[in-house]
C-alpha cells in the first residue's frame, strides 16, 4: 500500500481530540481528582454530615499532618481545616444551648452553612494546589 492510497484507513486514536497525555500527577492538567491531605480531611468533614465520627478522625489527621512535612501550600489550608472543626462544633454546641429560645435552630443552620462552605472552599483550593487567602479567618 501507498501512502496516497485512498483505501488505506489510518488506525482509530483512542485519544482523539484530546491531545498529549498529561503526567497523572497535576490534576490541573487531566482533570482528575487529587486525593492530598487537606482534601481528605474535607471530605471527611462533608462525611460527617452523614456518618457523624467522620469530623474527629478529620481535626486528628488535621493535627498530626500539620506537624509533619508537606508542601508550602498545605500550611494554610491545614490551620484553615483546624479553624473550621473548632468553628463549628463551638457553634454548634452554642446552637444547641440556644434553642431554648428558639433562636438557635437558625444558628445551627448557619453554622451548617458555614462549616459547608468552607470546606468546598478548602477542597477547591487543594484541587489547585493553592494555600487558602486568609486561614484565620472565622468567616468564608
Amino acid at each position: 500500500m501507498s501512502d496516497n492510497d485512498p483505501s488505506a484507513q489510518p488506525a482509530p486514536r483512542a485519544d482523539l481530540g484530546q491531545g498529549p497525555a498529561a503526567p497523572a500527577s497535576d490534576p490541573t492538567v487531566t482533570g482528575g481528582f487529587e486525593f492530598n491531605h487537606p482534601t481528605i480531611i474535607s471530605l471527611l468533614y462533608l462525611a460527617s454530615v452523614v456518618v457523624g465520627v467522620t469530623a474527629i478522625v478529620g481535626i486528628v489527621l488535621a493535627y498530626v499532618w500539620k506537624g509533619e512535612a508537606h508542601e508550602a501550600w498545605e500550611a494554610s489550608h491545614y490551620q484553615y481545616l483546624i479553624r473550621t472543626f473548632w468553628i463549628g462544633l463551638i457553634g454548634s454546641v452554642i446552637s444547641v444551648v440556644l434553642m431554648i429560645v428558639a433562636i438557635g435552630f437558625l444558628l445551627l443552620l448557619a453554622v451548617g452553612v458555614l462549616v459547608l462552605v468552607r470546606c468546598v472552599l478548602s477542597l477547591v483550593n487543594a484541587q489547585k494546589r493553592k494555600p487558602m487567602p486568609n486561614p484565620e479567618s472565622l468567616f468564608v
